[in-house]
């Protein structure tokens, strides 16, 4: 099939009657014109300019051939606009988010890809970042937001919200003044996320380092049990306070100042690099968007 840059040089050499005058409009050279338009009459196996002392001209065949090429480039270029076209975009999606973004801003993100991609759908499935990242390398999955970046080759990742952790604590457990050492958080069990995620893994290690050998933790893939357990005073909870607003405005829940603070956690959106991923970055796009309105309303009640 020939080239669409030689098929436009083409064409810019027959409108334009030079080789100079295409060089200038393709903002390249002159010899690259002619390289090109050898290659394609050599593809064609025709001849398609007479060279002429001051211009060329086309030859009959050349002629001919020139619908078809202008053709050619107006379909090219119909079909990167329907790429572009939110409305013309259609097919399936397969996401996967973290639980916290579900707390957060994944209703938005539904509601918003419905009205800018109505033939768009979205498969949504939640589970834990570690997995979720298995499943995106696999390409089990077409885009996850989760905890990132992936360093994976041909993985993009686009940076999302950002959001503290904390200590938090029901008002009727008795932790006693603040700061909190970490050895009297740990007289009770540390409710958090899963065994193998990274704030599990960062809280295991910190209170390593500060020796406590009798530390429970209690790791969960699901926020809402962590919240009803903190709620029933089973433990300290490690979670970002983004999720229990509600609770904390009722104050059911109290968030403790401890010696030590946690690890933020921070988010992505990412998906592998391949033809049809113009979607998955579609709804990268309006996650990215999303994830900075949240960001700015967060600050300015803070």
């Amino acid at each position: 099939m020939a080239d669409l840059r030689n098929l436009e040089t083409f064409v810019w050499v027959a409108h334009l009657g030079g080789f100079r005058a295409a060089a200038e409009k393709l903002n390249t050279t002159q010899p690259a014109v002619s390289q090109r338009i050898a290659l394609l009459e050599a593809e064609l196996g025709v001849r398609l300019f007479d060279r002429e002392p001051r211009r060329v001209v086309l030859t009959p065949k050349g002629n001919e051939l020139l619908l078809y090429a202008e053709r050619m480039i107006q379909l090219h270029a119909d079909l990167l606009q329907a790429a572009r076209e939110k409305k013309a975009m259609r097919g399936t999606v397969r996401l996967g988010v973290a639980e916290t973004i579900v707390h957060t801003w994944l209703a938005q993100l539904i509601e918003r890809m419905h009205a800018e991609y109505p033939a768009l759908t979205l498969e949504i499935d939640v589970d834990t970042s570690p997995f979720l990242r298995e499943r995106l390398v696999s390409h089990q999955l077409d885009i996850a937001f989760l905890l990132g970046p992936v360093s994976e080759p041909r993985m993009k990742n686009v940076a999302l919200s950002s959001y503290p952790m904390a200590w938090v604590a029901s008002p009727e457990l008795s932790v006693g003044p603040e700061p909190v050492p970490l050895d009297v958080l740990a007289r009770w069990p540390i409710i958090t996320y899963p065994r193998n995620t990274r704030p599990y893994i960062a809280i295991r290690e910190m209170m390593t380092r500060s020796d406590m050998p009798n530390l429970r933790m209690y790791g969960n893939a699901s926020l809402s049990t962590i919240v009803r357990m903190t709620l029933d005073k089973i433990g300290i909870s490690a979670i970002p306070p983004v999720v229990i607003q509600r609770e904390l405005a009722e104050k059911r829940l109290r968030l403790l100042r401890a010696e030590q603070q946690l690890p933020d956690l921070s988010f992505t959106a990412t998906f592998p690099v391949k033809p049809d991923s113009y979607m998955a970055e579609a709804v990268a796009e309006v996650a990215r968007d999303l994830a900075r309105m949240e960001t700015k309303r967060r600050k300015r009640r803070a």
